[in-house]
């Protein structure tokens, strides 16, 4: 008797490419909203009395509550109760640490007596600092939960396809929030008579937006899996997300790849993501230009990203070379944070800075488009999620060290030329790693350099 083929809702490309969308898109609210106030580091001073160590305080609350446990916690939920609840949780907990932030920001809470009261202890963050940062880690629990979350359906949707393809697609389309935020925050603020929560208001908003969506993809989900079931792929008790026991986390604690891969991760993040909190700072001292035109400057960072990273994920889907474009990410960004530091300042043209930001921007394609589908070849499925949380747990616990140790290195030496040199040495440790992450794929053949797509 013939065996009975089933056709399963991911192998129609408009529904999964309808999931990569209703996902991507929920990430580009949330990237804008990350960096709405970067563009804005010269008017938050001077409107809420902050400074560069109160703003790196701020800039780091993003990933405080995660560094302090809630990304385990998230991984086990999310491989626990899976996609779906964990979408709608972590979308849920951004929307309203947004609304905690803009609360903070706004021109009616400056003077009042919750303000005043917060403000007066620990004197060196003001009230509004203090709470833009609560709003912010709530933010960061919810970006960070999701960004797992997303890396784990489009692994489930897309597992055989077009997996890298689709990863890269998410990760450009994210990036445009970016890109799109360092032209429109300072716009809007300007247009509002230099109002900060203007801009922040209306990413918050966006963020509401980015929560129905994930609404939308529950139903599809729901459907796939019930379709899995149906195929005898999944069970009517357990779904494939849902085979999961917290014991088996000690197979993600003792594997050396999860460890390389984590460090790597956290390394090479660390020298982006603190810099995109001062470039436009650095490059408005650095090239005497005003604040809003040091936005737009930086706003092409993540271009060339944008328009690489999807071509990387069909490479990665049908050559491989995955740890190799690790190798060369972490070089680029080694040469072009040295330039930053050395040759920026000794030649200060805006043609040079549009460069060099251009090229950061290819290393932030090599590396993201490599890095997280690879985590599915050397973590088992049911763990993914999991894998994934702890990875980002451990990449929070820089980016909430580094955005102080910058602020701090900056009030201190009054320049960017020691934080740069910082920023590099996080790349050749992450260069390091790179080699023992190939050299360890040599030895066990996990397949880091072999394509995606199974034939």
């Amino acid at each position: 008797m013939a065996e009975k083929t089933y056709k399963l809702m991911n192998d129609s490309p408009i529904a999964r490419w309808t999931v990569l969308i209703l996902v991507a898109l929920m990430m580009f609210f949330a990237y804008m909203f990350v960096d709405v106030m970067s563009p804005l580091k010269s008017l938050v001073e001077s409107s809420l009395g902050w400074n560069s160590s109160v703003f790196g305080t701020y800039a780091a609350s993003e990933y405080i509550l995660n560094v302090c446990g809630f990304l385990i916690i998230a991984g086990v939920i999310l491989d626990k109760l899976g996609v779906r609840f964990s979408g709608i949780l972590s979308a849920g907990l951004m929307v309203a640490g947004a609304l905690i932030k803009f609360i903070a920001v706004s021109d009616w809470f400056q003077g009042t007596a919750f303000c005043d009261w917060l403000g007066s202890w620990w004197v060196e963050m003001p009230g509004s600092a203090k709470l833009a940062s609560l709003g912010f880690m709530i933010f960061g629990c919810g970006c960070e939960m999701e960004g797992t979350n997303v890396s784990k359906i489009l692994a489930k949707w897309f597992k055989g396809k077009e997996m890298a393809l689709a990863m890269g697609l998410e990760m450009a389309i994210a990036r445009l929030g970016v890109f799109a935020v360092m032209w429109i925050a300072p716009m809007i603020s300007s247009r509002f008579d230099a109002s900060i929560m203007a801009p922040v208001g209306l990413c918050g908003a966006l963020l509401v937006i980015g929560l129905l969506n994930f609404v939308v993809f529950g139903v599809m989900d729901r459907k796939f899996d019930a379709q899995l079931i149906e195929a005898g792929m999944a069970t009517a008790e357990k779904s494939p997300e849902d085979e999961f026991h917290v014991s088996d986390l000690k197979a993600i604690f003792t594997s050396k790849m999860f460890w390389i891969v984590s460090l790597l991760c956290v390394l090479y993040y660390s020298a982006i993501f603190p810099f995109q909190r001062y470039a436009t700072n650095f490059l408005e001292e650095t090239l005497l230009i005003p604040a809003d035109e040091a936005a737009r400057l930086f706003s092409c960072f993540p271009i060339l990203a944008m328009c690489l990273t999807p071509l990387l994920g069909i490479f990665l889907d049908r050559i491989g070379k995955g740890a190799s474009m690790l190798m060369a990410g972490s070089v680029i960004m080694i040469v072009c944070h040295l330039s930053f530091a050395f040759l920026l300042p000794a030649a200060p043209h805006k043609w040079l800075a549009l460069l060099l930001i251009v090229v950061l921007g290819v290393s932030f394609s090599l590396v993201p488009a490599a890095l997280w589908p690879s985590v599915p070849k050397i973590i088992d499925e049911k763990i993914l999620g999991s894998a994934y949380c702890l990875i980002f747990w451990v990449q929070n616990i820089g980016l909430c060290l580094v955005p102080m140790l910058i602020g701090s290195l900056r009030e201190s030496t009054g320049g960017y030329l020691v934080p740069m040199i910082v920023f590099a040495s996080f790349g050749v440790l992450a260069f390091i790693l790179s080699i023992s992450l190939k050299l360890e794929d040599r030895k066990k053949g996990y397949g880091l350099e072999k394509p995606n797509i199974q034939k």
